[in-house]
């Protein structure tokens, strides 16, 4: 067990922390809850960066960082979802959380036929990555109330659908020869 990993399993253990803190019926665990999510994400970016810099990738690393990072804005999304009951928050959340399903279900598929790198992270991904993530932790902060705030957190988890979806499309473009060849061979 390496720095890297250790900080990717902190995130997975911050989950119920971040859970607990945002239904706390107090008027800073908005505050809290963005905080621990926000700790999350540059922890995100910390694991990957000192992985690298300290030479120190390793297949569990590989594995799990994605699964907590999914963990984590999968979890928030359902939160913010279930405390909003918009349309605004819904479609967006419905779109990234089965986006994120289907990719991994690519990359899967991908890998067993020798064709992941096929399906690797592109740019697209990670501005994606950026604004969901200023989304999240902008609706994090705030009660559910129209402010100037809460409609900037609309409009970028709307511009992170938007993206996720263009970058679902690219991904399964890219897969595509693989896909329709399995089906021609049946």
């Amino acid at each position: 067990m390496n720095i890297p990993n250790l900080i990717t399993v902190l995130r997975v253990l911050l989950i119920p922390i971040f859970i607990l803190l945002f239904y706390m019926p107090f008027s800073w665990s908005y505050y809290a809850a963005s905080a621990v999510f926000a700790l999350a994400a540059v922890t995100d970016w910390l694991d990957g960066y000192l992985a690298r810099r300290l030479q120190q990738s390793t297949p569990f690393g590989a594995f799990l960082d994605p699964v907590a990072d999914k963990l984590m804005v999968a979890v928030a999304l359902v939160l913010l979802v279930e405390h909003h009951g918009n349309l605004w928050l819904t479609l967006p959340a419905a779109i990234i959380i089965g986006r994120e399903i289907v990719i991994s279900a690519l990359r899967e598929w991908m890998a067993e036929i020798g064709a992941r790198a096929q399906v690797a992270v592109s740019n697209l991904g990670k501005w994606k990555t950026a604004a969901q993530m200023v989304a999240i932790i902008t609706l994090l902060a705030n009660p559910p109330l129209m402010t100037l705030w809460v409609g900037i957190g609309y409009g970028l988890l709307i511009i992170a659908a938007g993206l996720t979806l263009w970058s679902m499309l690219q991904y399964l473009l890219a897969a595509w020869p693989h896909l329709s060849a399995s089906s021609q061979k049946k």
